[in-house]
Formats: structure tokens, C-alpha cells, sequence
């Protein structure tokens, strides 16, 4: 089985992130981390990711330190360029989740079903919808696609975002979904609202499993 991810970060901070499933191996690509402090403020982030990071924008080096801006622009502070987010990717052997629960959605109907359940766990509009025209064109032409948002266990034991100054409020979602010719019975999933307060982070990504 291989698995892909994407993943977003927001603060009134967002990071984007995506893993692909390739057999044993998990690739993680398209992570984008959007930070929105509530005043101008350097941050510092580090990933502690179970795999091995692949690709960075901008070079991660050992970690990011950065500037952010409340509209969500970015300075990097080691080459003092402006970025709208930050990027990464990694590989991993081990991502487990759980399939017996999530959302059996018609690929015709993927897009207005992500519009919806994604507001309704939190995402604004310009997160999710920056994540749909990423994931779409994989999903919409698939008879059926299983979808299912990992929990915090399930997230949390591949990727964990270090940051300093601390967040007050943090949001991490992450779509692993597979492709299906028909309909299957899996238990509905339950999913939370988000609320916003102060310094934020969110975090949205993706993973294709394929088997």
C-alpha cells in the first residue's frame, strides 16, 4: 500500500500538507503552512516528522523562522524573500488509519461535498478552497471515493508542528481517501467544529491510498 499526503498549516496559522500512498512508503507532498499571528511577530517552526523530509520551500534547513504577518504574508528571515505559505514534503512507511469510518462520496459530487463538510469543520473559504483544486482533479472522475479525516492519534503519531511562540488554537485536518468502482458500508464519521481565537493554527492536507 502506498500513501499520498498533502497537508495546510494556518496560523491565525495554516499549513497545507499531502502524503501519497505507494505501497509500503507514505509521501508526504504539498504541506503549505499559512501563518496568521494577530500582530506582526517572528515565529519559529520546526516539523517533527517520523519520516524523512523530501522537498522544502523555502529551505527548512533546521527549522523556519520567519515573520508573519496577520494578512498571512510571510518573511523568511534567512533569505528575506516575501512567501505566501511554506512548503513541504517527506516520506513515510508506517501511516496507519482507520477506513471503517469516513464518507462514501461520489466522484461527480466530490467537490460541493468537500465545500460543505470542509466550512463545517472549520476551513474558510480560501483554505478549502485551495485544497479542493489541489485534491480534485484526483478524485472527480473516480466512480465513488472513500473519505475519511484522521483523528488527532492518528495525525499526530506521523507529524508534529513545534512553534514558538506557542498557538492559542489549533486545527489539523487530514484527508486520506481511496478510490472506489462501488458503494461500501463504513460507519459515518463525526467531526467538530473549529473556533478561532487568537493566535491560530490550522492545518490541512491529504493522502491517496491505493492498494
Amino acid at each position: 500500500m502506498r500513501i499520498k499526503f498533502a497537508n495546510v498549516f494556518v496560523v491565525a496559522m495554516i499549513a497545507i500538507g499531502l502524503i501519497s500512498c505507494k505501497s509500503k512508503e507514505t509521501e508526504k507532498k504539498k504541506p503549505v503552512i499559512y501563518l496568521y499571528p494577530t500582530e506582526k511577530q517572528k515565529i519559529d517552526i520546526k516539523i517533527k516528522y517520523r519520516g524523512e523530509l523530501t522537498v522544502t520551500y523555502p529551505d527548512y534547513k533546521n527549522g523556519w523562522n520567519v515573520t508573519a504577518f496577520p494578512e498571512g504574508k510571510i518573511i523568511n528571515l534567512s533569505d528575506n524573500k516575501e512567501y505566501s505559505y511554506l512548503f513541504w514534503e517527506g516520506s513515510d512507511k508506517l501511516a496507519k488509519y482507520d477506513l471503517t469510518t469516513g464518507f462514501i462520496v461520489k466522484g461527480s459530487e466530490t467537490a460541493n461535498f468537500l465545500q460543505k463538510k470542509l466550512a463545517e469543520i472549520g476551513l474558510t473559504p480560501k483554505e478549502y478552497n485551495e485544497f479542493i483544486v489541489y485534491w480534485l482533479p484526483q478524485m472527480l472522475n473516480n466512480n465513488y471515493n472513500l473519505i475519511h479525516f484522521a483523528s488527532k492519534q492518528e495525525y499526530d503519531d506521523i507529524a508534529v508542528l513545534d512553534i514558538n511562540p506557542k498557538p492559542i488554537s489549533v486545527l489539523r485536518v487530514f484527508m486520506v481517501f481511496k478510490k472506489l468502482d462501488k458503494v461500501i458500508q463504513i460507519k459515518p464519521q463525526k467531526t467538530n467544529p473549529f473556533i478561532r481565537k487568537g493566535f491560530t493554527v490550522v492545518e490541512w492536507g491529504g493522502c491517496e491510498i491505493n492498494e
